[in-house]
């Protein structure tokens, strides 16, 4: 039975939540960077901070499409 892969570092996972929120939707890195750090600081990730198992690749781009269904199309519809 194969080995589950390695978490990523709680770093590790943001970046890449980001990394998938600019390929997934072909926005800007700053844009994509923005909204992570919004849902940051709304402690969507304090979870991610406590339990570093769920920080996998997995869970990345399940937390991409949520933050950017929740701090993407709401920064757009305000332009």
């Amino acid at each position: 039975m194969a080995k589950p892969p390695k978490p990523l570092t709680y770093e590790e996972h943001l970046d890449e939540v980001t990394t998938q929120i600019t390929e997934i939707y072909t926005i800007e890195d700053d844009e994509a960077i923005r909204m992570v750090m919004a849902a940051q600081e709304a402690e969507y990730f304090s979870g991610h901070d406590d339990d570093p198992s769920i920080c996998t690749l997995e869970r990345a781009g399940v937390d991409a499409r949520w933050v950017f269904d929740h701090y993407g199309r709401k920064r757009q519809k305000q332009h």
